[in-house]
């Protein structure tokens, strides 16, 4: 009886006994109109389609369901077919994308829709076109699923935007398809020896939980295998990583024991990933090198331009630091040496020998330039002398060591240098020559040192990256 028909015999039950209470025996008179006419409006009421009340079909429609799968007929706390073989639980996964991969934390980030399939005939029903049943979160939580979990991992969930982003599909046979789309963040061992020019494998591995119920299914009990074979996995053509070139997608099985529950199969997706190296070309290697080759310029500047070359070889220095520091700082604090490391820190050496090449060509000139001034003052008056013409300067002080001095007195310079030469060659007997190391130390060729530097610098560093550049790419 639905709430019009009860609202009418309310009011003519009211109707009644009002009359009844308040005019006597009398008050219900059938010789008035008055009767007739509310009884009317109360049968059209009655009767009125636009008082009828429809049943609530959703309520209807899933106690249908329930009872069509009868759900209330059976245990499904157990898995189908306990106590007989191995249930066998196919599954294929689709990737939808691969977010981030970290090297810091050493873990990666994907997203996608994992599928079961199984069969459990406690779910068959009768079907006469053989359609199969959707249903959302709601049944999944009143039969029996296979409790999966992925290995390793550090953070998953299954999302819920709008509604839960899971579904059920029943076959009249009892076959079933369980999906869901998740996010899983797993753990990737990396092996950063040869960073960037690396090439990375990591595994997102799938395994039936063996915590969550008093019953642990092993292999005796349930089977996973992929449901397609190689064809199992299926990937989005669209997923790329800013850092990373994905080469390729395989899945694999095996077979993982725990000492305190048995043997357990596992299933594996493995993705082979290959580093870009444009962007660490261009934010590391190609800095390197160029001021490695700006520690050179050096080799170019005058000897004696102190204020030139002491801070061009700071310069780069520090700025050398400035590279390393920052590399190692988005790296994590592994104990090995990382093909990046052997870069710049070769790197590092040739821009602080160069400083050091510096120094010594300073210190040379500087004990050379305090020698002569001490045999300058030794020296007898020359003024008288004929044989001027014969003197013949040495390799160490040529024409070439004479422009390079630019205004740093190369005319006195030279007159000085001249007389002591021509002092030599004029007495080699005089005690003048006759020192500890004899005169010979004292025409050190300072120059030659930046001349020779100008060509082993550059060829030992190009042959530095020749080698690098082979073993590494």
């Amino acid at each position: 009886m639905d709430g019009a028909k009860k609202d009418t015999q309310t009011a003519v039950i009211l109707y009644i006994s009002l009359n009844t209470g308040t005019q006597g025996n009398n008050a219900f008179d059938l010789r008035t109109p008055f009767p007739y006419i509310f009884l009317c409006c109360s049968f059209l009421l009655l009767f009125s389609p636009i008082m009828r009340r429809s049943p609530d079909i959703t309520k209807t429609r899933t106690a249908k369901s329930e009872q069509l799968l009868r759900i209330g007929n059976h245990d499904f706390t157990m898995r189908p077919g306990f106590g007989g073989p191995a249930i066998p639980v196919g599954v294929d996964v689709q990737i939808e994308s691969l977010d981030s991969i970290s090297e810091v934390d050493m873990d990666f980030t994907v997203t996608l829709y994992l599928r079961h399939y199984w069969k459990d005939e406690r779910l068959s029903f009768p079907s006469t076109n053989n359609q199969s049943m959707t249903f959302d979160s709601r049944l999944v939580k009143k039969i029996w699923v296979p409790d999966m979990f992925f290995v390793h991992s550090k953070r998953s969930f299954t999302h819920d935007t709008t509604t839960d982003n899971v579904m059920l599909r029943v076959h009249p046979d009892g076959n079933v398809l369980y999906s869901l789309r998740v996010t899983v963040t797993a753990m990737c061992n990396m092996d950063l020896s040869r960073f960037p020019l690396d090439t990375q494998t990591c595994s997102l591995e799938i395994e039936k939980s063996w915590y969550s119920h008093a019953h642990a299914y092993t292999d005796e009990d349930l089977m996973l295998y992929w449901k397609k074979g190689n064809n199992s996995l299926s990937t989005d053509e669209r997923i790329s990583l800013s850092q990373f070139l994905i080469q390729k997608f395989h899945t694999t099985t095996k077979l993982a024991f725990y000492s305190s529950t048995g043997w357990y199969n596992r299933l594996y997706i493995t993705f082979t990933l290959r580093r870009h190296i444009f962007f660490f070309l261009l934010q590391i290697y190609f800095p390197a090198t160029l001021m490695v080759m700006l520690s050179w310029v050096s080799f170019w500047i005058d000897r004696r331009a102190v204020p030139a070359r002491v801070p061009l070889g700071i310069t780069t220095v520090l700025t050398m630091s400035t590279i390393i520091t920052g590399v190692n700082a988005s790296m994590p604090r592994v104990s090995y040496i990382k093909a990046v490391d052997i870069y710049l820190w070769v790197s590092f050496v040739f821009v602080f020998l160069s400083v050091i090449e510096y120094a010594a060509v300073n210190y040379l000139t500087t004990v050379q330039e305090r020698r002569e001034r001490k045999l300058r003052d030794r020296l007898p008056c020359t003024c008288g002398l004929s044989h001027s013409g014969q003197i013949m300067m040495t390799s160490s002080y040529n024409d070439v060591d004479i422009n390079a001095t630019g205004n740093y007195g190369a005319t006195e310079d030279r007159r000085e240098r001249l007389l002591m030469q021509l002092a030599l060659e004029g007495d080699r007997t005089s005690d003048l020559v006759k020192t500890r190391n004899g005169y010979a130390t004292l025409l050190i060729d300072t120059h030659s040192i930046d001349k020779y530097s100008r060509v082993i610098f550059p060829g030992a560093y190009a042959l530095f990256n020749i080698i690098y550049w082979s073993i590494y790419s």
